[in-house]
């Protein structure tokens, strides 16, 4: 038994000194938010390329003409602000009842046609593109990847280290371990990489020519569609507040007004989206 700790215990030095080295080596743009992310970028890619391919299997895409380039345009803009050279692919699903919008890693791109009504204009279509963009360069997909690679790690050591011989004692304290590294790890994680990603999307799209200001009367927006709906609370969700977010928002304004001020072309609010028509 102590030959076996002594073995782990120098397992568990060694992984936290590798992890140690490669802590740092990756930084969040705009931000230079240091980040722990163990995949590296082409396997993040592939997966992303993988799930591509299998969500155009799945889902029925919106072949209006007129609403599919000016989503491309929106998109490539942002994309172009971006600095990322990705493949990037914008497609529209026709989804009038889903509100949502996501990026995958490699730049592919996919926006429900149930958020459109809710972005009114070009400059709030871009507020949602620049916000997932933002997830994709900053690639928060592999560092949540690699935060729950970090957390199953420590649930198999646990394990291991506390060899219960009640079978029901050890139930017990692997899923109090698994609510922990849950709520105290993963999901307040997830918001700051949301308030990072809203910071990166203003960035982006001022960047791009379209207004930030829109952004907040996106967001405020996007609020009364989600009144009277059932909310799950904040601390137990994977996304702010609307609140908070909006108010995260106005107070980062004044640092990309300026940008925006600078960009040549600005296209401001943009033109209105009109009503989808999928056939």
């Amino acid at each position: 038994m102590y030959r076996w700790f002594c073995e782990m215990s120098k397992k568990l030095v060694l992984a936290f000194v590798l992890l140690g080295l490669l802590y740092g080596c990756a930084t969040a743009p705009v931000t230079g938010r240091k980040q722990l992310i163990l995949i590296d970028p082409k396997t993040e890619v592939r997966l992303g390329l993988k799930a591509y391919e299998e969500i155009l299997k799945k889902e029925k895409l919106c072949n209006d003409p007129v609403i599919s380039t000016l989503v491309q345009r929106v998109g490539m803009r942002i994309a172009r602000a971006s600095g990322k050279h990705y493949d990037w692919e914008f497609k529209v699903i026709d989804k009038p009842d889903t509100i949502n919008a996501f990026c995958l890693p490699g730049g592919k791109v996919f926006v429900y046609t149930g958020i459109l009504p809710v972005a009114e204009n070009e400059a709030g279509l871009a507020t949602v593109l620049a916000h997932e963009i933002a997830h994709a360069i900053a690639r928060h997909g592999a560092e949540r990847m690699s935060i729950a690679m970090v957390a199953a790690f420590g649930e198999t050591l646990a394990a291991h280290l506390f060899d219960f011989k009640n079978p029901r004692t050890r139930e017990l304290f692997l899923a109090a371990y698994g609510l922990g590294t849950t709520i105290g790890v993963i999901l307040p994680y997830s918001r700051k990489q949301e308030y990072e990603a809203d910071t990166i999307g203003l960035y982006l799209m001022a960047k791009a020519g379209y207004d930030p200001r829109e952004a907040v009367r996106f967001w405020e927006r996007m609020r009364k569609v989600a009144a009277g709906r059932k909310k799950i609370p904040e601390f137990l969700s994977t996304h702010p507040a609307d609140e908070r977010r909006i108010e995260a928002i106005k107070n980062y304004l004044p640092k990309v007004l300026p940008i925006y001020e600078k960009a040549n072309p600005k296209y401001g609010l943009g033109e209105k989206i009109p009503e989808p028509h999928c056939r």
